[in-house]
């Protein structure tokens, strides 16, 4: 069922319009002054902050804010038209798009990127050697009995297990406990929860009992601390990596992700030039902070809602009619 689900998503990526491939914006372009505010996921936050950086090169006089409070938390600011974009590590929730509907804020909404969501322990830890969905589901079902390494699996050590995750806020922890335990929220309440993955990277690499999840990336960047976890979805274990994430061999826990701009704010011509600029450069930045560029046709069709402006969602089983025009040619 849930690998179901990510094929879906990736076919909504494949069947986005074609349109011609795009170049960087060049140092001569025009000279803009303003601003552009981001806020929303951890997990997005590398790609956004990378494309801040180089787009400050080609428009110094903008300054760009990019924030960090979760999916959930950036889409409380962007749909009180608190900010222009927001970071989303899972699509908009249907009762965001009726909050959207209700308070006459639009989104378009744009995949950037494909990330595979990593579990992973300590690098002591020497006796797991992958986990299965089920056990994943034993471990942080809600009212779980799990209380040590030797409850997970037989043979393996009574060393107490320690649990560290996104907060509550994070698109993560909406994706993972939905794809884990069923229903998107539903998790035991006792780990070490944390909006920031750079405090669970450094919570985990300092306790040898731990298990814990987050985006790619901050694997990627810490592998020297973190051992990975290869994961069985029911075809053998398999390690996220950029082949595994990108040919959705890694599953369930693949998935992409997400930037959501206000069309009202494209008006600005800084907030316009922003998101052409983090569409062109997605596909580089992505690799270079650790995430998997999507195909070429996704960034057109990306293009071509921003020009034509086109609202709503693409990526949820339960999207909006208004919305279909997403999933095919125009």
């Amino acid at each position: 069922m849930v690998i179901n689900r990510f094929q879906q998503w990736l076919a909504a990526s494949l069947v986005v319009s074609a349109v011609s491939i795009f170049t960087l914006a060049p140092a001569s372009a025009e000279r803009l002054r303003g601003t552009v505010s981001i806020d929303g996921s951890s997990t997005v936050f590398p790609i956004s902050e990378a494309v801040a950086e180089e787009f400050l090169a080609v428009q110094p006089r903008v300054r760009v804010t990019v924030g960090v409070s979760g999916t959930g938390g950036g889409f409380k600011k962007f749909l009180a038209g608190e900010i222009d974009i927001n970071d989303a590590s899972r699509p908009i929730k249907m009762k965001e798009v009726k909050q959207a509907s209700a308070s006459g804020i639009g989104f378009i909404e744009l995949p950037i990127a494909y990330d595979g969501l990593s579990v992973v322990v300590n690098t002591k830890n020497d006796w797991v050697d992958h986990l299965t969905i089920t056990e994943l589901n034993k471990i942080w079902q809600p009212g779980s009995s799990v209380k040590r390494w030797s409850d997970v699996r037989d043979g393996w050590p009574e060393k107490e297990i320690q649990l560290y995750g996104p907060g509550t806020d994070s698109g993560t922890f909406d994706y993972f406990t939905e794809t884990i335990n069923g229903k998107s929220g539903a998790s035991r309440p006792d780990y070490t929860a944390n909006e920031d993955d750079n405090a669970l990277v450094r919570g985990i690499s300092g306790d040898e009992g731990s298990l814990g999840y987050f985006g790619y990336a901050y694997y990627a960047a810490n592998k020297d601390k973190l051992r990975v976890v290869a994961i069985d979805g029911g075809k053998g274990p398999v390690a996220p990596t950029e082949i595994t994430i990108n040919n959705g061999t890694y599953a369930p826990l693949s998935r992409p992700v997400f930037i959501y701009v206000r069309p009202d704010a494209l008006d600005r011509k800084e907030v316009r030039a922003f998101v052409d600029f983090y569409i062109e450069s997605a596909p580089m930045l992505a690799t270079e902070v650790g995430y998997i560029p999507l195909p070429d046709s996704v960034y057109a069709g990306a293009k071509q809602r921003v020009e034509l402006r086109e609202i709503g969602t693409a990526y949820h089983s339960e999207a909006l009619p208004q919305s279909a025009n997403l999933l095919t040619d125009n």
